[in-house]
């Protein structure tokens, strides 16, 4: 991604504390189930289409939402780093003109993980259209504490 813009004008950073070890919350990750348990905001579901959990592998899935409304998902994992890190591109498909850069990343912190992820879009313009009419801050904060209950066992899935 080449701008002039400023790199923290174009990212959004969401982090959880999570009481689990960072290879069970990695493992989260790594599967198809694992991830339509928890993967979105609150009230969203997903439907996997393909799953291949490998640097170059696809994860095509459409996101269901709680009014009806479904949105086609597609991300291709970059970089794995077993229970450390996590570099991927995401888009509506695999030619989307939006298509961004999220990385995740799993650190020890007080007797669990803390989960970072941060999403690079193309521009601040981008950026402020998906707060605005998509809201993905709140929805990036519901996504990480659904994968808290789910991580932790709580079976509360928030949607």
């Amino acid at each position: 991604m080449t701008t002039a813009e400023p790199l923290a004008d174009r990212q959004i950073v969401t982090t959880r504390q999570i009481g689990a070890a960072r290879r069970l919350v990695f493992a989260a990750w790594t599967t198809a189930e694992h991830l339509d348990a928890w993967w979105g905001p609150n009230g969203f579901h997903n439907t996997t289409h393909t799953f291949e959990f490998t640097v170059g592998g696809v994860w095509d899935y459409t996101m269901h939402g709680p009014d009806g409304t479904d949105y086609p998902n597609w991300i291709q994992w970059q970089e794995i780093v077993p229970n450390e890190r996590i570099a991927l591109i995401h888009g509506e498909r695999a030619d989307d003109p939006d298509m961004f850069e999220s990385v995740i990343t799993f650190t020890d912190e007080a007797g669990g993980t803390l989960v970072t992820m941060t999403a690079t879009l193309k521009t601040k313009a981008r950026k402020d259209f998906l707060i605005e009419h998509f809201g993905v801050v709140e929805g990036g904060r519901q996504t990480l504490g659904r994968l808290q209950l789910f991580v932790e066992g709580t079976g509360k899935q928030n949607g």
